[in-house]
């Protein structure tokens, strides 16, 4: 399992024309923790079972394509997979009156690994908090028990100009972004609403961490930045916030077992401020659930769109859940706009960090690769002398070169 793990961290070398793309690796995770991922170790096995959650907006069309490229690359690459597709969020809501059903979580439960698309919509946003679709998404991270997220922010040398920042701000930025998931203000209790002493309705939460939630996702990162460039920075707010105040003290504690990381303490407004200034400071970032959830979305606009980034949570046994970090998008939904390219991607990452199958991940990222080198573009990244292409044809040619790729053309 250590070499799995290992396997997180480790360069990704695809052979493509004018591309560094994965100089470190697309996403990483420990070699030394106890997190793993129950397919990797099914020893000679090629035959997985995928949980797919299509979800809502634009979700299914981004996970119709994906599972296209999984279903191509398994026959090229002698895998078998066996998709089993269930309702989730919004969808789960109009079907069975609840955001994540038993059966849903049960069959989750049971896979390989499960791919989601996106939850949420505009339909659902007035319902009771225990009926809305990211309750489903919540309860669904629990039950899976998936609490370490990785989200790398990787500037493409192709898609450079896509980035609203400078060239030279953008170029070359590639940080991982380690968002704590199963604990903080999103789950900590009491929670609720209520009123105060004059009578005024109030609604409140907890962030609440245990010295172990933050232990174990800060060993994750501290084996992320041994394995990229041995820089890890931990954001917090513990100039005013009793949590982030035991957050830095743990996380510094942990600093003397990794002697070979720089280990720095960034307050969370600083940190917002400064991946904008001057992102490639950054190399791991470590925090918790609501930073990183704000955080990761601002790294992945450094990269000239939310559509092209992956997302893999894992945790120390079980199926991990891999999706892209962006959201439902119902306002384009339907209407064959949306770049499925972030969610082909967290296929790769459910191929290399889920079952293992290395050589399969990467034909599927240097088709990725492969397909903007010729200048295919959806409409959030594209620019003059491109080829606009909506959600279904940049499927189509992704597919074209994940069929074209030839053994010689992936190397690990």
């Amino acid at each position: 399992m250590a070499a799995m793990l290992a396997n997180l961290v480790r360069p990704i070398k695809i052979k493509t024309p004018d591309s560094d793309f994965g100089r470190r690796k697309l996403s990483p995770t420990p070699s030394r923790t106890s997190i793993r991922c129950l397919a990797s170790g099914k020893s000679g096995e090629r035959s997985y079972t995928l949980t797919l959650l299509p979800g809502d907006g634009i979700g299914p069309e981004v996970v119709a394509v994906a599972k296209d490229v999984l279903s191509l690359t398994a026959s090229l690459e002698g895998i078998k997979f066996h998709f089993k597709e269930m309702p989730m969020g919004g969808s789960a809501l109009d079907a069975a009156g609840v955001p994540l059903p038993d059966e849903t979580l049960d069959t989750a439960k049971g896979s390989d690994a499960v791919l989601l698309g996106a939850i949420g919509g505009y339909k659902w946003d007035k319902n009771e908090k225990h009926l809305k679709p990211e309750t489903g998404l919540l309860q669904l991270r629990v039950g899976l028990g998936v609490y370490a997220n990785l989200r790398p922010a990787v500037v493409l040398p192709q898609l450079v100009h896509a980035s609203t920042l400078k060239k030279e701000v953008a170029e070359g930025v590639d940080l991982m972004v380690v968002r704590e998931l199963t604990g903080g203000i999103y789950f900590g209790k009491p929670r609720g609403f209520g009123t105060n002493d004059n009578n005024e309705d109030i609604g409140f939460n907890t962030e609440l961490y245990s010295a172990s939630e933050i232990d174990r996702i800060a060993r994750v990162a501290f084996e992320v930045a041994r394995k990229r460039n041995g820089k890890l920075c931990s954001v917090d707010k513990a100039n005013v916030l009793e949590a982030s105040m035991l957050w830095r003290k743990r996380v510094t504690m942990l600093a003397s077992e990794y002697p070979d990381v720089e280990l720095s303490h960034m307050y969370v407004d600083n940190a917002a401020m400064q991946l904008i200034r001057d992102p490639k400071q950054f190399d791991t970032i470590v925090t918790n659930n609501i930073f990183g959830d704000i955080l990761s979305d601002e790294a992945s606009m450094l990269t000239g769109s939310i559509g092209m980034l992956p997302s893999a949570s894992i945790g120390e046994s079980g199926p991990g859940l891999f999706e892209p970090i962006h959201g439902s998008a119902p306002d384009i939904a339907g209407q064959d706009k949306a770049n499925p390219l972030a969610t082909v991607l967290s296929a790769a990452m459910l191929l290399k960090y889920g079952l293992g199958e290395e050589s399969a991940a990467q034909r599927i990222e240097a088709a990725v690769i492969e397909t903007l080198n010729r200048g295919f573009r959806t409409g959030d990244i594209f620019s003059s002398g491109t080829t606009l292409v909506g959600c279904k044809r940049m499927g189509e040619e992704v597919l074209k070169c994940v069929d074209s790729l030839t053994p010689a053309s992936v190397t690990s």
